[in-house]
């Protein structure tokens, strides 16, 4: 998605709280985009009942149903979310993404920090599109090439890299969700039992290890350590 796309994107912004909600819509919309908005849960299905959006921003406490629960239910459609709260401890982050927020920002924030998060989101492909690639064959990241299926991977130059089973399990869950926050645990449950990866040290080792395996052919930086929280996946990944 290129900056033409981003702009003229739709936004639909939950929160309770009207001043905010109107803050960020007026900022948004200073900047380009369609922005909807919606006061809580009951309000944002009746929001995408009545047509489709291509980004989410969800406040998590929220009366009635809050946005953690919302979230969970609206994740499996696979349009990104960005949760907002006022909540700042790594728990709470680990809460919000693993119940399937693509990013999390906390509450007071600078407004071009947002603009920044939803750009970047909007560039990457919703996570039913990740998965049609993966399953359709080759995908190129930074100039290389994987094939999770025939659990192939070449570096820029086309030569073959050999990749251990759980290295991998970790660079296939990475493709399928580029942009994307993995917790520690998230990336165990595709892991878990392989190479005896079973426990949140034996994750950051062996994903040391995939960062020194791809730079040695390739000094660009493809993962982002979130502290506390887990990795991201940066590079943008299209089908090959």
């Amino acid at each position: 998605m290129d900056h033409r796309v981003i702009v003229g994107s739709t936004i639909l912004v939950v929160d309770d709280d009207a001043s905010i909600r109107d803050a960020i819509a007026d900022f948004l919309g200073g900047h380009g985009f369609a922005v909807r908005t919606a006061s809580d849960a009951a309000a944002c299905e009746r929001e995408l009942a009545h047509a489709p959006t291509d980004l989410i921003v969800l406040d998590v406490m929220m009366p009635g149903e809050d946005g953690v629960s919302l979230c969970r239910r609206l994740a499996p459609a696979g349009v990104p979310i960005l949760m907002l709260s006022a909540l700042d401890d790594v728990t709470d982050r680990i809460v919000g993404l693993e119940v399937g927020a693509w990013d999390y920002l906390t509450k007071p924030f600078e407004p071009r920090e947002l603009l920044a998060r939803i750009r970047a989101l909007l560039r990457r492909p919703t996570a039913d599109k990740a998965n049609d690639r993966q399953a359709g064959g080759d995908v190129t990241f930074a100039g290389w090439r994987f094939n999770a299926g025939e659990r192939r991977l070449r570096d820029p130059a086309g030569r073959l890299v050999s990749l251990s089973e759980g290295e991998h399990a970790l660079l296939a869950a990475f493709v399928r969700r580029p942009g994307r926050i993995l917790t520690r645990d998230a990336l165990l449950d595709q892991a878990r039992g392989v190479d005896a990866v079973s426990y949140d040290r034996a994750i950051d080792i062996a994903i040391s290890r995939l960062r020194r395996k791809l730079a040695d052919r390739d000094v660009t930086p493809l993962f982002e350590t979130v502290r506390g929280v887990g990795y991201r996946f940066t590079p943008t990944v299209r089908s090959a």
